[in-house]
C-alpha cells in the first residue's frame, strides 16, 4: 500500500456482485451498511442499471434487508439526463430503454421525442423492436449524438445471461456508424455524477466493487481509491486474467465484506 492512497471520507459502492447476487443477500452487506451509518461515513449506491429507477433500486435493496433510500442511489440513467441537460438544457430526446431512463430524462427536464431529436439515448430495453432501432439508426445518421448508458454487454438474470445495454448499443454503433459517449462504468461520467452527489472528491473517495473492468476500472479513471470484494465476479482464481483484461488493478483487495468491515473500520478511524 503507498502512502498516497485517497483518504476514506466517503464510498461509491457497487451493487450486484458486491451487496447482493440477484434477489440474494451477500453475506455481511446489511451490517456493513449498520458500520458504514455507525462510523457517519456517507456512501452512495452507484449502478450501471438505467432500467429500475433509484426509487426501485432503494425498494429492492429493503426487500434484502440492506438499508436503502432513493437518494442513496445513483443510475447510469440519472449520469445520462444530467449529462445532456448539461450539453443542452431542456434537449429533445429520442430514447430506446425503459421507464427508470425515461423518468430520469423528464426528471432533468428534457423533453421525449419521436422525431428529429437533439440526442439519441440507448439503455436496456427488453420490449425493444426493429423499427425502434431503426429510427434511432436514421436520427444518429442524421446528426444527434449517440449517448450509451452502460457498456455491459451481457446481464446476469436468474435464467442465465442475456443481451446488456451494451449489446444493443453495438447494432446501433455499426449501422449508426458511430461511437457512443459512454455514461456507464467504467467511463468517469457516471462517477463523477455520483461524486457531486455525494458532496467529495475523488481524493477523499473509495469505490468498492467485484467488477475490475468496470468498478475498479471507473474509480481509477475519476481518480478515487480503489477497493475490489471477491464477493461476485472476479476470484481468487480468474483475478490474474481479469486484471490483465482490465488493465488495472485495485488499491486493496478483500476476500468478503467481513474483511471489507474491518478494512473501512481500521481506515476510516485513522
Amino acid at each position: 500500500m503507498g502512502h498516497n492512497l485517497p483518504e476514506m471520507r466517503g464510498l461509491l459502492i457497487d451493487l450486484d456482485g458486491t451487496l447482493y447476487h440477484g434477489t440474494r443477500r451477500i453475506e455481511g452487506a446489511d451490517a456493513l451498511l449498520r458500520k458504514l451509518k455507525e462510523l457517519n461515513l456517507p456512501y452512495r449506491f452507484v449502478t450501471n442499471n438505467s432500467s429500475a429507477t433509484p426509487g426501485d433500486v432503494a425498494e429492492r435493496l429493503n426487500r434484502m434487508d440492506i438499508p436503502a433510500e432513493a437518494q442513496d442511489v445513483c443510475t447510469s440513467a440519472q449520469a445520462a439526463a444530467e449529462y445532456v441537460a448539461s450539453v443542452k438544457p431542456g434537449a429533445t430526446v429520442f430514447v430506446i430503454g425503459e421507464a427508470g431512463l425515461r423518468a430520469a430524462i423528464e426528471e432533468a427536464g428534457l423533453r421525449l421525442t419521436e422525431e428529429q431529436p437533439d440526442f439519441v439515448i440507448q439503455g436496456i430495453d427488453r420490449e425493444l423492436s426493429y423499427s425502434r432501432l431503426s429510427l434511432a439508426v436514421r436520427y444518429i445518421h442524421g446528426g444527434a449524438p449517440f449517448i450509451l448508458t452502460n457498456p455491459d454487454l451481457l446481464l446476469p438474470s436468474e435464467g442465465g445471461l442475456m443481451p446488456g445495454a451494451g449489446s444493443i448499443g453495438a447494432m446501433l454503433q455499426a449501422a449508426g456508424g458511430k461511437e457512443p459517449i459512454v455514461i456507464g462504468k467504467p467511463s468517469s461520467i457516471l462517477m463523477d455524477y455520483s461524486l457531486k452527489q455525494l458532496g467529495l472528491p475523488a481524493s477523499d473517495t473509495w469505490v468498492i466493487g467485484d467488477n475490475l473492468a468496470t468498478d475498479i476500472a471507473a474509480g481509477r479513471a475519476s481518480g478515487c481509491g480503489t477497493l475490489l470484494v471477491l464477493t461476485g465476479l472476479t476470484t481468487e482464481q480468474n483475478y490474474k486474467h481479469y486484471s490483465e483484461r482490465a488493465g488495472c488493478e485495485p488499491d486493496k483487495i478483500c476476500r468478503n465484506l467481513d474483511e471489507l468491515i474491518s478494512y473501512i473500520t481500521e481506515t476510516a478511524n485513522s
